[in-house]
Order: C-alpha cells, then sequence, then structure tokens
C-alpha cells in the first residue's frame, strides 16, 4: 500500500513536537496530508504559541472535544473523528504517543478499514495504572505500521506477538523537533526573565496524577523543591491540572521556587537546555534531556523510556519526595549523569517515516486470510 491522502492527528501538546515533522516530511513528498486537532488538550493561547513555535499550520479540523472522564472524551473523538474519516476518506492515519485521542482515532480508523500508523509505538512502563499504558498497548495492536523509537520498543511489539513486518525502527520524531529549533530556542535566553544565568537554575515538572491527585504527596513534593531551591533556584512552569491541586489543598509555593505559567515551546526548551538538572514525571522531558544530555531526576517508580536511562542521562528517582534534593546536591557535586544521544536519535526520524509511507507497507486487511 501506497497511501496518497493522510491524516495526522493532534491531541495534546505532546502530540505537536512529534507529528509537526513527519507532517512537513510528508507534504514535502506530495502527499495530500490532513492535520487532524481533537482538542484533548486546548487552550487558545497556549495551542497557538504551540503551532507558531513549531511552523505548523492551524489544523484542517478542529474537533474540540474538551475535557471531561476517560469515557466522555474518547467517546466524544470517536464519534467526530468518524465524521471527518468518512467525509475525507484517508488512506491512512498516523497517530502519536498514548494520549485518549491516540487510541480513539486508531479504532475509528482500522473499523472503517483505514490503515493505522503508530508514531512512538513500543514503549511500555509495566505499569497498567497508568492510563497511557493501556492507550499504549491498544493502539499498537490496532495499527499496521508501528513506528519505534528505539531498539526496546522493537523488542516489547515482538514479545506481545505483533508481526516484524509491521514494525519500523525509525527513531525519535520529538527529536527531530528538537534538533530544528534549539538554537533558536537557546537565543532567547528565556532565563532571564526569571531573573536567572544559564547553568543557574533547576528546571521541575510536575502534572501525573500520582504526584498531584494525592494532597499530601503533592504538599511533600512542594517541600522538596524548597528544599532544592536552598542549593539552586527552582523553575516551575505548572501543569493547569497541578495549579487547581495546589489550590484545592491550600500549599503554598516555598522560597526560592518560581511557580509559572506554562510556558511555550521554544522557550521551555530554550530553559531546559541550559538547566543544571531538571526534575519532572513526564515522559518527553526524559527523552529531551538525554538528547541535550542535561541531567534528569524522573519523579516516578517506572518508565516507558528504559533507553533514556540505560543510554541518556536520565535516573529513575522512585515516588519518595526525600530523595530529590540529595539528588540534585549529587549533579550540582559533578556525579551527574550525562549519557550518550541514542541510536537514530538524530534529526531525521520524520524522513525516515515518509521514506516508509511513500515506498509501501502491508497492512493488517492485505495480511488477512481470504
Amino acid at each position: 500500500m501506497i497511501p496518497q491522502r493522510v491524516s495526522c492527528v493532534v491531541g495534546a501538546r505532546p502530540n505537536f513536537m512529534k507529528v509537526a515533522p513527519v507532517y512537513l516530511a510528508l507534504r514535502s513528498r506530495g502527499l495530500q496530508v490532513r492535520l487532524v486537532h481533537t482538542g484533548q488538550h486546548y487552550d487558545a493561547k497556549m495551542s497557538a504559541v504551540f503551532f507558531d513555535d513549531l511552523g505548523m499550520p492551524r489544523p484542517d479540523a478542529f474537533l474540540g472535544v474538551g475535557s471531561g472522564s476517560h469515557a466522555e472524551q474518547t467517546a466524544k473523538i470517536m464519534t467526530l473523528f468518524e465524521q471527518d474519516c468518512t467525509n475525507w476518506r484517508p488512506e491512512l492515519t498516523l497517530v502519536a504517543g498514548d494520549v485518549n485521542s491516540t487510541i480513539a482515532c486508531a479504532l475509528v480508523a482500522s473499523k472503517l478499514a483505514i490503515a493505522v500508523g503508530h508514531i512512538e509505538a513500543g514503549l511500555r512502563s509495566r505499569d497498567w495504572g497508568m492510563p497511557e499504558e493501556i492507550n499504549r498497548v491498544l493502539t499498537d495492536h490496532a495499527s499496521d505500521l508501528l513506528l519505534t523509537p528505539s531498539p526496546d520498543a522493537d523488542a516489547n511489539l515482538l514479545a506481545e506477538g505483533i508481526e516484524p513486518w509491521r514494525i519500523r525502527f525509525v527513531g525519535n520524531c520529538m527529536i527531530d523537533s528538537l534538533r530544528a529549533h534549539q538554537a533558536r530556542a537557546v537565543a532567547l535566553e528565556p532565563w532571564r526573565a526569571f531573573g536567572l544565568e544559564a547553568q543557574g537554575y533547576v528546571v521541575a515538572t510536575l502534572h501525573r496524577p500520582s504526584n498531584v491527585d494525592d494532597p499530601r504527596q503533592l504538599a511533600q513534593l512542594m517541600a522538596a523543591l524548597g528544599e532544592v531551591a536552598k542549593q539552586l533556584p527552582v523553575v516551575f512552569p505548572v501543569h493547569p491540572r497541578t495549579a487547581a491541586r495546589l489550590l484545592d489543598a491550600h500549599i503554598t509555593t516555598p522560597v526560592g521556587v518560581q511557580v509559572v505559567e506554562p510556558l511555550g515551546y521554544l522557550q521551555f526548551l530554550g530553559l531546559m537546555a541550559k538547566a543544571a538538572v531538571v526534575a519532572t514525571d513526564s515522559g518527553g522531558i526524559q527523552e529531551e534531556t538525554t538528547a541535550l544530555g542535561v541531567p534528569c531526576l524522573t519523579l516516578r517508580a517506572t518508565t516507558e523510556r528504559p533507553v533514556t536511562i540505560t543510554e541518556g542521562s536520565n535516573i529513575l528517582l522512585g515516588v519518595n519526595p526525600e530523595l530529590l534534593a540529595p539528588a540534585v546536591a549529587t549533579v550540582l557535586a559533578g556525579s551527574g549523569k550525562v549519557g550518550r544521544v541514542p541510536q537514530l536519535w538524530d534529526g531525521a526520524a520524520a524522513q525516515r517515516i515518509a521514506d516508509t509511507i511513500t515506498q509501501g507497507f502491508s497492512t493488517l486487511l492485505e495480511r488477512a486470510p481470504k
């Protein structure tokens, strides 16, 4: 199969960085590409910033599903995306990552006999308490073309019985965006807006339910950031979910911690690139810090991105907030992890995806018993 009409789906901000280079690469090959934004995560200011920063056009379709429970959100996306597919008739739907939009659109396309390609396939945390793990596993098994970012992802898929002809190791699309915009992001010197110097601060992000939905855990994490701030100032761009939890629990901000509104892609990339250390529970930031060679401390019990630990700059710290300040001290003493950039995280993953699609691939329908 060589598709000529491709729908690229974005639903949450991390999807933008993964899909943007693929969208541009497919358009450069002469394919008809439709950009569909489900609106799963939508803030007018932030979405405009991300699209502008990444050089993406405004979406061809905005479904506007908004927030809701997992069931409500997934159902809305499926209903509206089915209408979009019926009207435009893509031959391939590309989904990225592990959000509700990913599984919803993959299910719709597969049931309409439209081929599905999954960008960032094969990642596994083995933590079934994470909704993202359910989304990524089900999406992989519904997809025709599994586009993996690292060899461990290939191994995961093969172990689950996925046929080898469906798997393509292409590298990490998020790093394509990072490499394309890194110099411009650093040139902005975003740390100066917070009265800081390059390498003279810590960046923190928190948004996982396991960290922010329990008021006691969140209070302990904020106290831990306060201990970190005794070593270096902390910049904490706060996720809307986290901001609401802080307010609900009446948790005060420690001295030395700057809680700021979410930043645009370029601002945050520049800030992260020149941080002394990053503390996070984000999956994508684990990858970005590895590509940048910035020490990363991940505040989670598991990660679906083990290559950032085995090869990169990431340390899986666990869920005990008391471990954070000593770990930062170790980094600042010169014992932080730098690691190396993993294979095919070279800024050309999107081109390899475009090659795969334009050279043709088999689909599950084609391989089905007659």
